[in-house]
Formats: structure tokens, C-alpha cells, sequence
């Protein structure tokens, strides 16, 4: 499961790689590919169009770091918002 889902979110990746500029079109169509590879991985809808909403949200309303490409950017707010969903403490099982 785990697997299938980081190559499709790889592949969601790959739209945001060799632009110079990520429109808003551009994010749109990234998350609608990470909403698809995350819903196939049987994450709670709600769950997933919460986290959508704030990728987005923060991708498109956000600052680009100079430092990044975006490609990196939407990699690292992606990568923030997952932790923040899955928790950022670890817990006893």
C-alpha cells in the first residue's frame, strides 16, 4: 500500500518539475493527482480534502522560497502537511 502510494505521489511530483513558475492551473492539476493516489489508498475522504485544501492554500497564496524550485516547495508543504496529519509526536502503541 505504502509503496503504490509514494509512486503515484511521485508521478504527482513530475507535473511540478521543469517549470519555472507554478501557476495556479498547474497546482490544481498536482493535487487532483495526490487527491486520486491518496483516496486509492483508502484515506478518509474528509481527511483528504482537508489536507488538500490547505496544500493548495498554502501553495498558491504562499511565498516561494528563493532557495527551493517549485517543485521542491509543493514536495515540502506536502511533506509538513502529512506530518501534520499523521501527528508529529511519536506514541506509544
Amino acid at each position: 500500500m505504502f509503496q503504490t502510494l509514494t509512486d503515484k505521489l511521485t508521478q504527482a511530483f513530475g507535473i511540478f518539475r521543469n517549470k519555472g513558475k507554478l501557476s495556479e492551473a498547474d497546482v490544481k492539476a498536482g493535487m487532483r493527482e495526490i487527491k486520486l493516489a491518496m483516496l486509492e489508498a483508502d484515506v478518509n475522504f474528509k481527511v483528504v480534502k482537508e489536507f488538500i485544501n490547505r496544500v493548495t492554500e498554502r501553495a498558491v497564496g504562499g511565498e516561494v522560497l528563493e532557495s527551493l524550485l517549485p517543485a521542491q516547495q509543493i514536495v515540502k508543504i506536502v511533506n509538513e502537511e502529512l506530518c501534520a496529519v499523521m501527528g508529529n509526536k511519536n506514541e506509544k502503541l
